[in-house]
C-alpha cells in the first residue's frame, strides 16, 4: 500500500498501547517496557532456530524474522516487538558487499573511500526488501494490539560502517574523510539519509507502529561536528518520515553530550544510555519530548533485589517525565539470564501500575 493511500498514524488496533501512548507523552496504565536487541542473542529459543543460518540471510526469511521477533514478546510480555533485522541490510539490498562475521560484525569488501564509490549506493526501491514488508505483515497478524517498532542505521553509522571496512574504535578514516572532504562527507550522508529513509517506509507503510533510528557511533563526535556533519543527514531521514504519524525515537551510545541535538533532529522519543540520569537527561532534551531508558544492560547479572533496586532509580529519575518507554541503555547482552529479563518487566509493571 502507498504512503498516499495508508491512513496517518499507528495501526488503530495499537494505537492505544502503553507503549505509543508513553512515546506520545499520554498516561498510561504502566510504565511500557521494551528491551533493545531483545529479539535474539539471550534467548536459546533464539539460538535453536538460527542455527546454522548466517545473519543476514536470517534477516531474509520472513517465516524466521516473524518468530524470532515473537520470541521475546511471548517469552517477557514487553509492551512492543523490535523487528528482527540488521542495520546494514539495507545496503546489503542495494548491492553493497559486505557481510555480517560472527564475533565481528558488518565488514565491507571495498570501503568508500572516493567520490566515485558513492555510485554503488543505489537508492532502495520496496521490491529490494520484499521480505521485509512479507515479514511485517505476518508480524502484525500474529501481534494483535501489541505495537511493532521497525528500524533503521543513522546516516553517521551506516557511513562509519562503509568508510571503515567494518567496526571501528577510533573512527579514524570516518573522521578524515569528514574534515578532510566535507563536500564529498556531506553527499555521503544525504545518499544514505535517503536508503534509511526508504527503509523506514517500507516498515511504516508494512504496518511498523512505531521507528528507531540507530546512531550507535555517532557518540564519538563533539556536538559542534554533529550538528555541522551529521545532523542534517538525520533529521532529513526523521522529515521524510513525519508525516505517516508514527513516533520517531532516536537512539546513540555516548550521547550524553547530544541528547539535546538529537531531539532537536526530530525525534518524538530520545533515547538514553545508562550514563546520564533521566531527570538530568530531561533537562539536556528539554521540553516536548519523551524520553526512553536507561538501565545500564550489565545490571541484569547482579541479583534480583540488586536489578529491582536500580530499576526503581530509573524510575524514580523518570518521575516527572511527560512520558517514558522504559528500556536498556543500550542492548541486550549476549550472556543475559532471559528470566533476569522476565523478572524485570513484571517488576516496571507492577511498581508503576496506575
Amino acid at each position: 500500500m502507498s504512503a498516499n493511500t495508508r491512513p496517518s498514524g499507528p495501526p488503530t488496533q495499537t494505537y492505544d498501547s502503553a507503549f505509543l501512548r508513553a512515546c506520545r507523552r499520554e498516561p498510561v496504565p504502566h510504565t511500557p517496557v521494551w528491551f533493545m536487541r531483545q529479539a535474539g542473542r539471550s534467548l536459546p529459543e533464539y539460538l535453536k532456530v538460527r542455527e546454522g543460518i548466517p545473519m543476514l540471510e536470517s534477516c531474509m526469511r520472513p517465516e524466521l524474522v516473524t518468530e524470532i521477533t515473537m520470541q521475546p514478546v511471548r517469552r517477557h510480555r514487553v509492551d512492543a516487538a523490535i523487528f528482527f533485522s540488521d542495520i546494514v541490510v539495507p545496503l546489503k539490498a542495494i548491492g553493497v558487499d559486505l557481510d555480517i562475521k560472527p564475533g565481528v560484525g558488518p565488514v565491507v569488501a571495498e570501503p568508500i573511500r572516493r567520490r566515485a564509490d558513492l555510485e554503488r549506493l543505489r537508492a532502495l526501491t520496496p521490491d529490494d526488501v520484499a521480505y521485509v514488508t512479507e515479514a511485517i505483515g505476518m508480524l502484525t497478524g500474529e501481534l494483535g494490539a501489541t505495537p511493532l517498532i521497525g528500524f533503521a542505521g543513522a546516516p553517521f553509522t551506516l557511513a562509519s560502517y562503509l568508510v571503515e571496512g567494518g567496526p571501528s574504535r577510533n573512527h579514524e578514516n570516518t573522521k578524515a574523510l569528514m574534515y578532510g572532504d566535507p563536500e564529498l562527507w556531506a553527499d555521503l550522508l544525504d545518499r544514505l539519509a535517503d536508503i534509511t529513509a526508504a527503509f523506514l517506509k517500507v516498515q511504516i507503510e508494512a504496518g511498523a507502529s512505531a521507528v528507531q533510528l540507530f546512531d550507535s557511533w555517532v557518540g564519538a563526535l563533539s556536538p559542534a561536528d554533529y550538528r555541522r556533519a551529521v545532523m542534517p543527514a538525520s533529521a532529513k531521514v526523521f522529515d521524510a518520515v513525519a508525516g505517516y504519524g508514527v513516533p520517531r525515537i532516536h537512539f546513540g551510545v555516548g550521547t550524553g553530550e547530544l541528547l539535546g541535538l538529537m531531539g532537536e533532529a526530530g525525534a518524538d522519543v530520545v533515547g538514553v544510555d545508562w550514563r546520564v540520569p533521566l531527570d538530568e537527561a530531561v533537562r539536556r532534551v528539554g521540553p516536548g519530548k519523551a524520553l526512553q531508558g536507561n538501565l545500564d544492560p550489565a545490571v541484569l547479572f547482579a541479583p534480583r533485589e540488586a536489578v529491582e533496586e536500580q530499576a526503581d532509580r530509573v524510575l524514580r529519575a523518570a518521575a516527572d517525565l511527560e512520558g517514558h518507554v522504559f528500556n536498556l541503555g543500550h542492548g541486550v547482552l549476549p550472556t543475559t539470564d532471559p528470566d533476569a529479563l522476565t523478572r524485570l518487566v513484571e517488576h516496571v509493571h507492577t511498581r508503576t501500575a496506575r
